[in-house]
């Protein structure tokens, strides 16, 4: 019984850390307030097959939320992620699931060459130049990592950045934990490669 208890226990903490890692990473390297058009960058992530797989169909969904948060009709979707195991780009397949399945209407722009949230970030920056808030959707961790890669391409641009509505209490609560394990060795390797000056 006892240790049932300490297993329950157990799942119960490594739950709640993460959420808690999860949150925490949603709310770091971005500002709050402002208004005037306004961009939403949607990550790509890898897509072997001819429609969008699980996970870029989520990120589309927090994509189109991270518009309606504010309700603002100057935003434009950036659906980003270059070619997939099909030869249509994940851009693309993300573009075509906001539209086809969940019925987007609002304007939309594709980054269709990236292979990497390097170069998700380094091509998407000519898309960037013109809004005043720029939020980035994709999981919490891999949305910081994205923002941390634009603070080193473009200061004056990552000033722009605020929340997406990329995280939610709940939302995926049994693998956040694994999330954020995986975050925190991405997140490890970032500050690795800021050491050595590389991606």
């Amino acid at each position: 019984m006892r240790r049932r208890t300490g297993l329950a226990m157990a799942g119960v903490a490594a739950l709640a850390w993460g959420e808690w890692l999860n949150w925490r990473w949603s709310r770091t390297l971005v500002k709050t307030g402002g208004g005037g058009p306004e961009a939403v960058v949607v990550l790509g992530y890898r897509n072997p097959r001819a429609t969008a797989n699980l996970i870029n169909r989520w990120r589309v969904r927090a994509g189109i939320r991270s518009v309606a948060a504010d309700g603002t009709q100057e935003t434009c979707l950036i659906f980003s992620g270059g070619p997939t195991g099909t030869g249509t780009t994940e851009a693309q397949l993300m573009a075509d699931y906001a539209k086809s399945v969940l019925g987007y209407d609002g304007t939309v722009l594709l980054e269709d060459r990236s292979r990497t949230t390097w170069e998700n970030i380094t091509n998407v920056v000519p898309l960037l130049e013109g809004v005043d808030r720029i939020k980035i959707a994709s999981q919490p961790a891999h949305a910081l990592k994205a923002r941390a890669y634009l603070r080193r391409q473009r200061p004056d641009l990552a000033e722009r950045l605020v929340r997406a509505d990329d995280y939610r209490p709940g939302e995926w609560i049994v693998v956040k934990p694994l999330l954020a394990l995986y975050g925190l060795w991405t997140l490890r390797r970032l500050t690795a490669g800021e050491r050595k000056g590389s991606p």
